[in-house]
């Protein structure tokens, strides 16, 4: 009786209602293995509105009725003197905003105000747009026209060699101190020799290039040649790297400008020493030793405190051929096996890769020389196929590729202010790059100095707009511009 009566059903499923058809990407994505359409691109750099600044003369033809002044190599000290009186005007509100300086130490205010109009004058890159013009033509052989071509007006500026060291063999490496007064020379003979920087006020256009004023010398100062140095960012410190291996920790007086107490050596690299720099520990109140290159690749890090090597950084699969640091923890790092590496000491390790793209059919190149801008937005590596590659690091993304030289490109580095890129090749040039305008367009460059043979290195001076480069003529040169 019970089995026959029909019980309603304890419970009762909600209706189904069928599910929409899927959207037709949807469809291509699950069904037919079809990839998703593609991410749009990042918006483009904008970098916030600055001072706006002319392009510089020695790269166009002048304009009078665009520009009545235009911006030109001779006249660079007059306007970073105008930004030094407009930061002194505007000073109690630049302390409200709290600006910092990335270099701190023995150097004088006016180093730190010129630190200062550095870190803000790559802000308006992007933003600022001068008009392209023609390119002059004529002239000698360290102004050089539009994208190489050697050639300068008769009224041009032009950098002159103000003194050229010469040794027996190349030379290979040369840094100024961070204060200015003094700069410091490599060269394969195992020479280290400290110099003095000339007074540029009486420079004329009818200058003689001179042997430079040396005041300190140490000769087999390594047991090979001297492949790279750099001083702390106070000055008080100075190491060089070699092929022998080991890399010389030294103390420097600034005030007698010698070289003094017992050296430190350290042994823990297997291989040539190709590049080092040094970071501030501000825990510690001490200085760091960076140092990296050939044989197992690894970076190490060490306390110039106790002289002990304390970290080795791996990653790299190639020789590590640069090293470049923009302040606080972490530096960057080129290498043999083309890529590009971030790292912060904070994180024991890489925080990022990059394997800058040179041409569309390689893979890259081998990076042979890094830079970063002191903002630490713009990042240039320079490579062994010419090419040099600007990348967006906050953005993640390459800018531009172009090539200032027509072989290797073996140094880069940013001007005092930032306006300007000097890159120096082994097709004997050094050649300057404005960087002021849309980095995503042709740049324009000109060819300020050349050497006889390879040029390995240009280093700027932290102050003045004059700059060392050292060749494989077994010179290095002080070129500089002469006063307005």
């Amino acid at each position: 009786m019970l089995r026959g009566r029909p019980w309603p059903p304890l419970y009762r499923p909600p209706p189904q209602v069928p599910p929409p058809p899927p959207d037709w990407r949807e469809y291509f994505c699950m069904y037919r293995d079809a990839l998703p359409p593609p991410v749009p691109p990042p918006p483009p750099l904008a970098l916030p509105p600055r001072r706006q600044l002319l392009p510089c003369a020695c790269l166009h033809a002048p304009s009078a009725q665009q520009h009545p002044r235009s911006r030109s190599l001779d006249n660079v000290r007059e306007e970073d003197e105008a930004m030094l009186l407009e930061y002194h005007r505007h000073e109690p509100v630049a302390r409200q905003r709290k600006i910092t300086h990335h270099h701190s130490g023995s150097g004088s205010n006016h180093v730190a105000n010129k630190e200062n109009v550095k870190r803000r004058s790559m802000e308006n890159l992007l933003e600022h747009r001068p008009t392209r013009r023609k390119p002059v033509g004529g002239g000698g052989p360290v102004g050089g026209g539009l994208n190489g071509s050697v050639g300068g007006g008769a009224g041009r500026p032009r950098f002159l060699a103000v003194t050229s060291l010469e040794d027996v063999q190349a030379v290979r490496c040369a840094e100024f101190h961070p204060t200015g007064p003094y700069y410091a020379v490599g060269s394969n003979s195992k020479t280290l020799r400290i110099c003095a920087y000339p007074k540029l006020t009486d420079l004329r256009e009818e200058h003689t290039t001179v042997q430079p004023t040396v005041l300190s010398k140490r000769t087999r100062h390594h047991k090979g040649s001297i492949y790279c140095m750099a001083w702390t960012p106070v000055g008080d410190l100075m190491a060089t790297g070699s092929n022998d291996k080991t890399v010389k920790l030294m103390r420097f007086n600034a005030e007698t400008a010698t070289l003094e107490g017992a050296e430190t050596e350290l042994t823990m690299h297997d291989g040539t020493v190709r590049d080092v720099c040094f970071l501030e520990d501000t825990s510690n109140k001490s200085s760091l030793l960076i140092s990296g290159g050939a044989g197992d690749c690894k970076i190490y890090v060490t306390d110039c405190a106790t002289g002990q090597p304390y970290q080795a950084l791996s990653g790299h699969s190639g020789h590590v051929l640069t090293l470049y640091n923009w302040g606080g923890a972490m530096f960057v790092s080129g290498s043999q096996d083309r890529t590009i590496r971030f790292w912060d000491l904070r994180a024991r390790g890489c925080i990022n890769v990059v394997t800058p793209l040179t041409s569309p059919a390689t893979r890259g190149s081998p990076v042979a020389a890094v830079c970063v801008e002191p903002s630490g937005r713009l990042l240039v590596s320079g490579h062994e196929d010419a090419s040099c590659v600007l990348f967006d690091v906050r953005g993640g993304r390459t800018l531009q590729t172009f090539k200032p030289h027509t072989a290797d490109v073996r140094s880069i580095r940013f001007s005092p202010s930032a306006y300007y890129l000097l890159t120096a090749g082994y097709d004997n040039r050094l050649v300057l790059t404005d960087l002021q305008g849309d980095l995503t367009t042709p740049l324009p460059s000109v060819v300020v100095a050349q050497h006889q043979d390879k040029v390995i290195s240009g280093r700027w001076h932290p102050v003045d707009f004059s700059f060392l480069s050292t060749s494989a003529d077994r010179t290095a040169t002080l070129w500089a511009l002469p006063p307005v």
